[in-house]
């Protein structure tokens, strides 16, 4: 073989390596857009922990992950200079009177299999039992089962309930796609939307 063409498969060498893992620039990698990171490709590290760079701080989690201060009230406030940002619970203070949550907790971590524990007026079952459901970030549902009442149901007071769920976690395409919701709906066997009612409350995914 001659210099030259020596030279040039050199040269041709270097232009595929040049293709292969520069051009690519950050095609497996977590990208900031929009103030959140974005999967993009295939990339081997996890989802980089904090705010992404230049991102504005327009919600608690984005205040959180900025690395300010938490006020431990109930729901909890995060301070971004003279700016407050309350954490979502759903609406579980205003259902306090008719269901109340022991397991799991807004904006815990979910893993499967999801034991659902709490106690709920007799009127929110029908038949001793009431629908749980499990959506994602974009309200698809992603399981759904039923609680059980764990006494007689056949009242106005207070019941203690128990259900389980059991889940795929959805794919993480970036920190939005780790929220979603929790709903425990009133049995409503008369199908009248006057008679429906649900708690809901916010958790997260692995």
């Amino acid at each position: 073989m001659s210099k030259k063409n020596k030279i040039l498969l050199i040269f041709g060498f270097i232009l595929v390596f040049f293709g292969l893992f520069v051009l690519r620039g950050n095609e497996d990698d977590w990208i900031c857009q929009n103030g959140e990171w974005i999967k993009h490709g295939n990339p081997s590290a996890e989802m980089p922990i904090g705010l992404c760079p230049g991102a504005l701080i327009e919600s608690f989690e984005d205040c959180v992950k900025a690395g300010n201060p938490v006020m431990e009230s109930y729901p909890r406030q995060c301070r971004s200079g003279e700016n407050f940002f309350v954490e979502g619970i759903g609406n579980e203070l205003e259902k306090m009177d008719l269901i109340r949550l022991d397991n799991p907790r807004p904006n815990q971590v979910l893993k499967s299999p999801l034991v659902i524990r709490g106690e709920a007026r007799g009127t929110w079952f029908f038949e001793a039992v009431f629908p749980i459901v499990l959506t994602d970030w974009d309200g698809r549902i992603i399981a759904q089962s039923y609680a059980t009442a764990k006494g007689d149901w056949m009242t106005e007071d207070f019941v203690q309930f128990e259900g389980i769920l059991e889940f795929e976690n959805p794919e993480n395409i970036g920190d939005f796609s780790r929220r979603g919701a929790l709903i425990l709906q009133k049995d409503n066997p008369s199908g009248l939307p006057e008679h429906d009612d649900a708690l809901e409350i916010s958790i997260r995914f692995e």
